[in-house]
């Protein structure tokens, strides 16, 4: 499976760029065919200007920067999302993402009269997000995990309709000793082998 793994943190040896390392080699081991996206390595900009958001409704947005972007999402089957989760959320650096690059045209169509979306999305049929947090699990269900939702239900709804979800999520982060997060590695790996 073609898989387009989706990595967004500002530090380089981040707990998050090891969840990345570990992900890519299990899915490389389980036979899949993994291609990384590291944002803030390639140094994406995620500020839509105002000549885009005016015409984003018009045609697939004309940064050519964002071409790499567009065929990567088209080229992949299933999609991993790596990233800490901030203020109950993803980083702006991978909201900013989508904002540009789930664009009209390319992760769904609407008609100029407007109306319902049409997903263009159908061929990604796996979703996973693996994520860190500070708060504890109780917490973060308490709030009502907004994370969570738009990814996997709002995000989700633009891809196939039977497509499974992985959501893993390393909670209490920042208090978390070594030990629970090498336990929580293991699992990733585990879990993307079977992905």
């Amino acid at each position: 499976m073609r898989v387009l793994v989706v990595h967004c943190h500002p530090t380089p040896e981040s707990f998050c760029a090891a969840i990345r390392d570990r992900a890519m080699a299990a899915l490389a081991t389980a036979g899949h065919e993994p291609r990384l996206i590291d944002l803030y390595a390639e140094g994406f900009e995620p500020v839509m200007s105002d000549g885009e958001r005016r015409t984003y409704n018009l045609h697939e947005p004309v940064d050519d920067k964002l071409v790499p972007h567009f065929e990567a999402l088209r080229w992949a089957e299933a999609i991993v999302l790596i990233y800490p989760t901030w203020w109950y959320g993803p980083p702006a650096m991978l909201k900013g993402w989508f904002d540009r690059v789930w664009a009209k045209d390319v992760a769904f169509t609407l008609k100029a009269e407007g109306g319902r979306i049409e997903p263009l999305m159908r061929h990604i049929r796996k979703l996973a997000v693996i994520t860190t947090c500070g708060a504890p699990r109780w917490w973060s269900f308490l709030v009502g995990q907004p994370g969570r939702k738009t990814l996997l239900r709002g995000i989700r709804a633009l891809c196939a309709r039977d497509c499974r979800t992985l959501w893993l999520a390393k909670y209490e982060m920042d208090t978390t000793p070594e030990r629970a997060r090498t336990a929580f590695l293991d699992k990733v790996e585990r879990r993307l082998s079977a992905f």
